[in-house]
């Protein structure tokens, strides 16, 4: 028997969420291609604080570093405050926030090796102009404050019941993943990551499902594919391209589940605990719209105090802020200095050669040396494969970069800044396989276009 709810909770479903999905998941002409709002606004921010949103960056590391070390010496109370959230981490992540305090350091006042202070590395992340680091202080003020918008008020459950008929055979992830999903495809792929870390915590992902989702689903956007095909010089294929795109990213969603390291996560809670029975799964007397607008009404019903909501948001910022950030930066750092000033992506893309010249890639020598390095940026493969002359190759490249999906500059870091069940070793193994899974197709895909 379904309950009987107000006018308001029906308009904090309807309203609020139809604003969630305008702010995250509508893309709009931003002049400089198709963008969702939720980007705009935090590019706008960003240009209006170019002069110091590095130097607050820098001091958010500075402090987050001080806090996690001091708190140390404080006993841990048993209810867990603000303080113990933004700061009551492992000694592991306390050297993260240390790093990246010190890598700021070198950047910032241009101190020690060229390869700490150069603009393609620490400068590609904590530069005022466009620094992945200082943009996604802007990022994440918006989307703490607003993905309650999309999480909050009924539309993952209401969406819930009517695609986990898709989604659990397919994928083997919830319905409500969708959204998820969605918002990484047109949105980017750092909000998906951050929906599911909190849906995550919430409870209403198990860790199999949370590390699927996020590994799997949190694409690129379709804005940065134009970056990328700007990069390696193939604008006139940008329907070819991102089309292959899609068809190798289900392909790969269906299988990558399917497999290790994903098959093994558990199927628990972030607590431990064993998930009571799915509210997804329609009962008697419900087809799959009602059941899903009950539970979307309910949801909304139970978060009237809109007060306590905006709390939740802010807190949820500062969280973002003072645990993601640094780690984007110390791992972010270490991957692209890696990459720029040693050979250690090239040596371990040399194993590719053979493999690409079966394929009949041309150029399969210089093709291979891409295959790796994209795990430390996705943008890398195509700055080093911009100068091939084959656009069979250079479409190669351009489509297995963007299908690779784990990147440390940006979602690989943001994910271990989570509380996401993921490790580094995970998120490499993950992007080795999704690489060895998508070579093939792609490249038939490649042979078949040109």
């Amino acid at each position: 028997m379904t309950k009987k709810y107000t006018t308001y909770t029906w308009f904090l479903f309807i309203f609020l969420s139809l604003i969630g999905i305008f702010l995250f998941i509508t893309p709009i002409d931003a002049g400089d291609g198709l963008k969702v709002p939720i980007a705009i606004l935090a590019n706008w921010l960003s240009a209006n604080v170019s002069g110091f949103i590095h130097w607050f960056a820098y001091m958010v590391f500075i402090i987050a570093a001080i806090g996690a070390l001091l708190i140390k010496f404080v006993p841990e109370s048993e209810n867990r405050t603000l303080f113990d959230s933004l700061f009551r981490v492992n000694w592991f992540w306390t050297t993260m926030r240390v790093l990246a305090v010190i890598f700021a350091t070198m950047y910032l006042f241009q101190v020690g090796p060229e390869s700490f202070t150069s603009d393609n590395t620490a400068g590609l992340l904590i530069t005022p102009d466009g620094g992945l680091v200082t943009m996604m202080f802007s990022l994440f003020l918006f989307a703490g404050l607003l993905l309650p918008l999309l999480t909050d008020f009924g539309l993952l459950e209401f969406f819930g019941s009517m695609m986990v008929k898709i989604m659990r055979p397919l994928f083997k992830i919830p319905g409500r993943s969708a959204i998820d999903c969605l918002a990484s495809f047109v949105g980017d792929g750092t909000i998906g990551v951050l929906l599911t870390a909190r849906q995550y915590e919430e409870g209403n992902y198990n860790a199999r499902e949370a590390a699927t989702i996020a590994t799997t689903f949190s694409v690129v956007s379709i804005t940065f594919c134009f970056v990328v095909l700007d990069t390696i010089g193939l604008n006139d294929y940008f329907l070819q391209f991102y089309g292959s795109v899609i068809l190798v990213s289900i392909i790969l969603a269906f299988i990558m589940p399917r497999i290790f390291p994903l098959r093994g996560k558990p199927d628990t809670n972030i607590d431990g605990s064993t998930p009571s029975e799915r509210s997804e799964d329609v009962p008697e007397g419900f087809n799959s719209f009602s059941f899903g607008l009950n539970n979307a009404l309910s949801k909304a019903d139970s978060n009237k105090n809109l007060g306590k909501v905006v709390g939740s948001g802010f807190k949820n910022v500062l969280e973002m802020w003072f645990a993601i950030t640094p780690v984007i930066m110390a791992f972010g750092t270490i991957a692209l200095v890696l990459a720029e000033y040693t050979s250690f992506f090239k040596i371990l893309g040399m194993p590719f050669e053979p493999i690409l010249a079966v394929l009949q890639i041309p150029f399969a020598d210089e093709a291979a040396q891409t295959m790796i390095v994209g795990f430390a940026d996705m943008l890398l493969p195509s700055i080093l494969g911009s100068g091939i002359d084959s656009e069979l190759t250079r479409f190669f490249i351009a489509t297995v970069s963007v299908t690779q999906l784990i990147y440390m500059s940006e979602v690989g870091g943001l994910i271990l800044g989570t509380k996401l069940p993921i490790k580094i070793w995970d998120l490499f193994l993950i992007f080795l396989i999704r690489t060895l899974i998508s070579i093939p197709i792609v490249a038939l895909l490649a042979h078949l276009l040109f």
